[in-house]
């Protein structure tokens, strides 16, 4: 096995935490000879409930949701065999999928349907913020009354946090004890917050998969998933530390993926901090940002700079016209000029006696954020801007959104977690702000159109209205663009049928096949 050049203290750091990674695998049900299909990525099993760590089971097929989306992004029947709406566009109508049946083998019926999303209606998630009246069970269909129309319903409905759950997954309290789900593969046991193992569920009624067992393993350091490939001990591995991409390349063993994905790299702002919330403030810090340098140094992909919110695999969101984000260090030096910012004699720019000095929040989950954070730190004290980097926890952006210590943050926020972006808007940039968008922030004409996308039909329409938004965000400067995410994975060559999916809905586990 190669390590990449470390120095010896971390060399050894490295293993050690290596070595307790393959101990936790080993440490998995030794009573079946069945094969064991062993994935690794970074995120951690917080716990059971959907909210919170849903994605983690609907990509490992446990657990379904109403709609789904086919390899071209298109919604597609999940639990729901077809659907349709009444002519005032206010009920919405789901024949669920004939024969399915949850985990314990109780078979999935619209009352159980109906109680999964009246909990995921009453939990933080995408459900809040659509106008549901009320959810019922009708001769063994679901239906949902709206308030007002809502063109993207199903699409909210593929949400993980919409995933549906046998009653008996719930306690008393409505509180989540168990996953017990309907999809192609079971849970056997989930040992928090590191380890997932899965079994084929012989009452799947699709195609059975090839692959019996599944273990999933969370590891937050690159360089030990990059180990976990390397060695052999992992098939299916995510997200890999950009500096062991070429090393990985070279390995005749694996098969390494790039994907570009819906997903952006950008600076959370408080815009209601004193110190970010004059625009040009904002548009000078965007300005201090070397984008290309970034995507060309760290990310080793020069076309992953971002030069507007939305990316060009985004087509009816990515307005080609916008006047695209560059680095432009004289205009930027101005601008903060204008905004009353005087260099003092450290360098360190000051307004009425008071430094420009922020604190900028990320997590090394994603492997990129922190190397890339620190070269922020670094442009944006050229312009005398002096920016503290704290590498944390994810759940540290959210937090200080929510108790509004939060003044920058570095973050990768996907588009494509609602398969209609317009619910991961909604999140992000309606009145209130969202935990991981804008904060301190808000525009009538955004919210407006958010609303009026929601329950419009006509596509010319929602084409200007979709360009009238994205010119607004760009203009505003609510969050400040960085780069477009290139997803990367890597599966050893003893298995076969492996594909990416750019939504990140699915590891398509049961799909893959063994090579030998």
């Amino acid at each position: 096995m190669q390590i990449a050049p470390t120095s010896r203290a971390r060399r050894a750091v490295l293993i050690a935490v290596f070595a307790t990674s393959a101990s936790v695998w080993a440490q998995g049900d030794s009573s079946s000879k069945a094969k064991v299909f062993k994935v690794a990525a970074p995120w951690e099993v917080g716990g059971l409930d959907p909210s919170k760590t849903g994605y983690i089971f609907t990509r490992l097929e446990v657990a379904e949701t109403l709609v789904d989306v086919d390899r071209s992004g298109r919604l597609a029947a999940g639990l729901a065999a077809q659907w349709s709406v009444s002519p005032d566009q206010r009920t919405w109508r789901f024949t669920l999928r004939s024969g399915a049946q949850f985990h314990d083998t109780t078979p999935v019926t619209a009352e159980a349907v109906v109680r999964s999303l009246e909990r995921a209606l009453a939990q933080p998630g995408v459900l809040k913020s659509t106008p549901i009246e009320r959810l019922r069970a009708s001769n063994g269909e679901v239906l949902i009354e709206l308030k007002q129309p809502f063109t993207a319903l199903p699409a909210y409905l593929a949400h993980s946090s919409t995933q549906i759950l046998a009653p008996a997954s719930y306690a008393a309290d409505g509180s989540v004890v168990a996953v017990l789900g309907s999809g192609p593969y079971k849970v056997v046991r989930v040992s928090a917050p590191q380890k997932v193992e899965t079994a084929r569920f012989e009452g799947w009624r699709g195609t059975r998969p090839a692959v019996e067992r599944v273990e999933y393993l969370s590891s937050s350091r690159g360089e030990t998933r990059g180990m976990l490939a390397e060695s052999g001990q992992a098939d299916l591995v995510f997200t890999h530390d950009p500096v062991s991409v070429e090393r990985l390349k070279r390995n005749p063993q694996l098969q390494f993926h790039t994907q570009s994905i819906p997903r952006t790299i950008y600076l959370k702002v408080n815009a209601a901090h004193p110190l970010l919330r004059d625009l040009k403030v904002r548009q000078a810090m965007s300005m201090g940002i070397d984008r290309a340098g970034m995507a060309k140094a760290i990310l080793r992909e020069p076309n992953a700079a971002a030069t507007q919110l939305f990316t060009p695999g985004m087509a009816e969101w990515h307005v080609p016209s916008l006047q695209p984000l560059t680095r432009d260090l004289a205009r930027a030096r101005q601008l903060l000029q204008e905004s009353g910012w005087q260099a003092g004699a450290d360098g360190i720019l000051r307004k009425e006696g008071r430094p420009f000095k922020l604190t900028l929040r990320t997590f090394s989950d994603r492997p990129e954020l922190p190397p890339m954070a620190t070269a922020i730190q670094a442009q944006l004290r050229e312009l005398g801007i002096d920016v503290a980097v704290s590498v944390g926890n994810s759940s540290d952006i959210p937090a200080g959104h929510q108790d509004g210590t939060l003044e920058l943050a570095l973050l990768a926020r996907n588009y494509a977690l609602v398969p209609d972006p317009i619910g991961t808007l909604f999140q992000d940039f309606g009145p209130k702000g969202g935990d991981w968008g804008a904060m301190g922030w808000q525009s009538a004409q955004v919210s407006s159109t958010l609303e009026t996308l929601s329950i419009t039909n006509d596509e010319a329409r929602r084409s200007r209205l979709r360009g009238a938004l994205a010119t607004v965000l760009q203009a505003e400067l609510p969050v400040i663009p960085v780069a477009w995410y290139q997803h990367t994975a890597t599966h050893h060559k003893r298995v076969g049928n492996v594909s990416v999916d750019p939504l990140e809905r699915s590891y398509r586990i049961s799909q893959i096949t063994w090579a030998r």
